[in-house]
């Protein structure tokens, strides 16, 4: 059994050393999980299938090498993110990863290529974090018109976008994962828990993270909400169908350009206060009445969104595998979380 994959099981399953004895009949100690863990003690074959049956995880599994681990891992979280989450998610993460590596290993394929579209530049104003969003739709050519699936621009460009269930407080993060003798692959993950508009938002907030950095003088996380609002939002677009300066807005309008840009009505506003649209005291009047729910509750949001914009290369990928003959249905199915009855390769 290797270590890294009992720790891996484990971290995804949430349980401690103590609960997974428990769950496993105590066949076998707490310390002694703990030296599976660190390879620094065998299991014998009971032990490896209780601990298998206890993670719901194949003996297989947890005999298998990983060769993938997380490298420049950075969340974009909530304050009350748990190192327990953290540890979820990052078990998840090397869980996905790895099977996109192996379906790309099977095809022969080499794994899609990030290629910064530019040297990763350091901000030190929201002015500078405004040029390097418009410099990165140029390097890309977007034109100025709103991005009508970034997954899928993503997935082009050769970032690896896996939309998983996270914890709550888990917003989305960006890390390298290191795979046996590969390049590190760029990942951003986003919480599938969450609207589309708040996907699309973490989703350019993290491609900020592997665009720029910021310096002491402004705040990074601040920063790349910037840049992602500047990217899905492009300043000279947003003043040509909303107008340089507005003094007042009514609902229905906001709610028909929050779709359009696909962003939160929430982002929306703060887009317009930062663009000198309105006034800071505009964009408070509207928090305090009749959007006052709007940062915890999407108003009228995007219709689909929980299965709109989702990846589909790996999910490609598996079913031309299946159809090769080189990935049973079985193991496909447990790739894609379907029954195999399902697949129609």
């Amino acid at each position: 059994m290797k270590g890294e994959r009992l720790l891996v099981a484990r971290k995804k399953a949430g349980l401690s050393l103590r609960a997974l004895a428990d769950k496993a009949g105590n066949v076998v100690t707490p310390q002694a999980i703990g030296k599976y863990e660190r390879n620094e003690m065998a299991a014998s074959p009971s032990v490896v299938a209780a601990l298998a049956g206890a993670l719901d995880v194949d003996a297989a599994f947890l005999n298998a090498d990983s060769g993938v681990r997380l490298g420049q891992i950075d969340f974009r979280k909530l304050s009350r993110t748990t190192a327990q989450d953290r540890a979820v998610v990052e078990a998840a993460v090397i869980e996905h990863v790895e099977r996109y590596l192996h379906i790309e290993r099977l095809l022969e394929l080499g794994s899609a290529v990030w290629q910064p579209p530019y040297q990763r530049c350091l901000v030190a104003t929201m002015d500078e974090t405004e040029e390097a969003a418009e410099r990165l739709r140029d390097a890309w050519r977007l034109g100025e018109d709103p991005i009508p699936d970034l997954t899928h621009l993503l997935e082009e460009k050769g970032l690896k976008v896996l939309v998983l269930h996270l914890p709550d407080t888990v917003s989305g993060l960006t890390c390298l994962v290191h795979g046996r003798n590969a390049d590190a692959v760029p990942v951003i993950v986003v919480n599938r828990r969450h609207g589309l508009e708040r996907r699309r938002m973490t989703l350019a907030h993290e491609l900020a993270h592997r665009c720029m950095s910021s310096n002491e003088t402004i705040d990074e996380e601040k920063a790349a909400t910037r840049f992602a609002s500047a990217f899905l939002m492009p300043a000279s677009h947003v003043r040509r169908e909303v107008g340089k300066h507005r003094s007042a807005l009514g609902v229905d309008e906001l709610m028909e350009t929050k779709r359009l840009y696909r962003v939160s009505a929430a982002a929306l506003l703060v887009r317009f206060r930062d663009l000198g649209i309105i006034r800071q005291e505009t964009l408070a009047y509207v928090f305090q009445t009749v959007g006052r729910r709007w940062r915890s509750e999407e108003p009228d949001p995007i219709r689909g969104g929980s299965q709109a914009e989702l990846p589909t290369r790996f999910r490609r990928l598996c079913h031309r595998a299946v159809s090769e003959g080189l990935l049973p249905k079985s193991v496909a199915a447990e790739y894609l979380s379907q029954n195999a009855e399902a697949l129609t390769a």
